[in-house]
């Protein structure tokens, strides 16, 4: 029982100290900053109470927009990854030859870093379409990330491209564990492919759509490296998502407390949504 419990904790440990001082240290100086304000730099800090706070929903117009656009992307993305990623799954677990190379392919950008789809989604957006909108007399195709509406669709463009594969990987899964004999008992009764996928895939595919959700609130919320690299929040903030407006005021404005107020804010934003999510879905699962 000894050896079994020093094999226990000498696996458990390294984690748990990396989880600790990579987690819980910082959440919990950065509750401490939050109500102080601190540049980052000088081991000084003045206690200021909830005035980072107060100063977040009265004097910074930057943050709410912020915060207001990044709903909006958040909820198309959210929406868009989840459609897009079932109906991959549909499709590539048919039976035909070239699934499987299927699958990796659209798994692939899902695996290139976000700074690097960026660069290569501003490429596109800024040389490829304007070459084509030139060549096409097409106006709306020039200039696509120094407008808000565009730049607006251009993140959620690039975001949708960059997580559907990986959640089409979550919803084969489990359309692999759907019984056949639930399929075939539908097609004895006659049901079509609409009617078998609505009122067996789906309900058996819930669990899957639960998982899809969450993650895809999480990244879409959070999203940080794709808006620096494809707009930079440009122009004049307009396409600025909440993290790098975080990003922005605590490394570019050195206002280290300021920014430590609004990422607890942005923390308990995103974790009511999650949470919400995953009571809501949670009702609708099925036991196979």
């Amino acid at each position: 029982m000894k050896k079994s419990k020093l094999r226990f904790w000498g696996f458990l440990l390294p984690a748990l100290l990396s989880f600790i001082l990579i987690v819980i240290i910082p959440m919990i100086m950065g509750l401490y900053y939050a109500f102080r304000n601190w540049n980052g730099v000088s081991t000084d800090s003045e206690f200021t109470g909830i005035d980072n706070f107060i100063r977040l929903f009265t004097n910074d117009n930057d943050f709410l927009r912020a915060l207001l656009f990044t709903a909006a992307v958040a909820a198309f993305v959210i929406v868009l990854v989840n459609i897009i990623g079932f109906a991959l799954a549909l499709f590539v677990t048919q039976k035909f030859k070239g699934a499987t190379l299927l699958r990796a392919v659209f798994f692939m950008p899902n695996l290139i870093g976000g700074l690097l789809l960026g660069f290569t989604w501003s490429f596109i957006f800024t040389n490829v379409f304007s070459t084509i909108g030139n060549a096409l007399h097409l106006e709306f195709l020039q200039g696509w990330l120094s407008n808000p509406e565009t730049g607006f669709i251009g993140i959620i463009i690039l975001s949708v491209w960059q997580m559907s594969g990986y959640m089409m990987i979550i919803y084969i899964a489990q359309l692999q564990q759907i019984p056949v004999s639930a399929k075939e008992a539908a097609k004895i009764d006659g049901a079509n492919w609409w009617q078998t996928l609505r009122s067996i895939t789906i309900p058996l595919v819930m669990p899957a759509f639960t998982i899809g959700l969450f993650l895809s609130i999480s990244n879409s919320f959070k999203m940080f490296d794709q808006n620096l690299a494809l707009t930079k929040g440009g122009p004049y903030h307009s396409t600025e998502m909440l993290a790098l407006n975080i990003y922005n005021s605590a490394f570019a404005a050195n206002e280290f407390g300021y920014a430590q107020a609004k990422a607890i804010i942005f923390l308990i934003i995103v974790a009511g949504v999650g949470i919400t999510q995953l009571v809501l879905t949670k009702r609708k699962e099925v036991e196979m």
